[in-house]
């Protein structure tokens, strides 16, 4: 079959690889017919090479028709359409019974000291061939995947892969106060549907920010006030001036580990990238630090008493924080991967009616062939052509 592999910063191919097989008996394989490109895909293309090897198979966002399963797969049959969430999880371990499905301790990649596996994510969870490709076997395929109805656009019902609950979980974790203000960091995938989703759960002002042209604009487009932080000088001192001379209820940092206006943390990054893998990988696992820029104003910003919420990666160890002002002013912080079963029961009836309240069918700017992914990646990442959001068809 065809998938797209990663070869080496910045450089990610369309090869023949093996077609996936049955390994397990709680496996299945699903020939995809749609699978998108995450804004974390990039930091594979970008920064977390040294936990990748040349012919590694990425992308976990990924949907498409069941075409086999394993004998202890009794949920799912060939032809029942689904959605693959991105993180592998038995349904049925102690982190599991608790709904912690990001933390599955049937999958947890203990030797990384990791949570659950995740699809095309690197060795430090658990390398899994990933979903940019024409078949994607499934492990733990009697809970993991998603059934939904055989009529209907794929991408109504793609983003329950990753970014949708990711979104959904973000703004639970914020807690905005029925009526109170949500200020959302990073207006790209996850970040618009943040914004979306605050307002539907009952925010009374969303305020996201961001620096590119389109992003805001799609944002205005849903009914969202918008910040452009390439015209603040002081970005925390701005929404706290905005919202009453307080600060937002909440904030979410929907940008994670590459933020832009952190010259340090870039040149740790590039640094890093420059050393053998084994090296790179033991100065990240130690001392590693993220561009900080977005988390830090989000802190700063955010009102006395208040939660920040982050829903965008980050990887570093040593990273510095501003702990006496976030002690000083009672901030709560929420975080972590996405526990997408957690949240898809309460997503899809929004997803499966005539409407479409969240607005899922207008967020893709780009649907090309899987031959085109090595230069959607490069679009993707240059923020080009206007582009918010790839989907890939095999």
């Amino acid at each position: 079959m065809k998938a797209l592999t990663w070869q080496g910063k910045r450089d990610v191919r369309v090869e023949e690889v093996p077609d996936p097989r049955i390994e397990e008996p709680t496996d299945a394989i699903v020939k995809i017919t749609s699978t998108a490109i995450c804004g974390s895909d990039l930091h594979l293309y970008e920064v977390l090479g040294p936990y990748l090897k040349p012919g590694d198979v990425l992308g976990h966002e990924p949907m498409g028709i069941v075409e086999e399963v394993g004998s202890e797969v009794t949920g799912l049959k060939p032809g029942d359409r689904v959605v693959v969430p991105f993180n592998i999880a038995c349904g049925s371990c102690w982190m599991c019974a608790r709904q912690l499905y990001a933390q599955c301790e049937t999958t947890q990649v203990t030797s990384e000291g990791k949570g659950a596996a995740l699809f095309g994510y690197t060795s430090l969870y658990g390398s899994v061939p990933g979903g940019q490709a024409e078949y994607l076997r499934v492990p733990q395929a009697h809970f993991g995947p998603i059934k939904i109805p055989q009529t209907g656009a794929d991408e109504r019902y793609l983003y329950l892969s990753d970014i949708l609950p990711t979104a959904w979980q973000a703004v639970r974790y914020a807690d905005t106060p029925p009526g109170g203000t949500l200020a959302v960091f990073g207006l790209g995938p996850v970040g618009q549907f943040c914004a979306r989703v605050g307002r539907h759960l009952g925010a009374g002002r969303v305020i996201g920010l961001d620096l590119v042209p389109e992003r805001l604009e799609l944002a205005r487009r849903h009914g969202i006030e918008v910040l452009d932080v390439s015209e603040l000088s002081d970005v925390p001192g701005a929404l706290i001036d905005l919202v009453d001379g307080r600060g937002p209820d909440a904030v979410i940092d929907a940008v994670g580990m590459e933020a832009h206006g952190s010259p340090a943390g870039k040149l740790a990054h590039a640094a890093v990238g420059l050393l053998p893998d084994k090296l790179a990988q033991t100065m990240t696992d130690r001392a590693g630090v993220d561009r900080l820029s977005v988390l830090h104003a989000a802190v700063k910003g955010v009102r006395r008493g208040g939660t920040v919420s982050i829903s965008g990666v980050y990887g570093g160890e040593a990273d510095p924080m501003p702990l006496m002002e976030m002690f000083d002013r009672g901030v709560q912080l929420r975080m972590g991967q996405c526990h997408v079963r957690r949240w898809t029961d309460e997503i899809l009836p929004l997803l499966s009616g005539d409407d479409d309240p969240l607005g899922v069918e207008d967020l893709r700017t780009h649907r090309v062939p899987l031959a085109r992914a090595p230069q959607a990646y490069e679009m993707f990442q240059k923020k080009e052509d206007g582009c918010i959001k790839v989907v890939l068809e095999p």
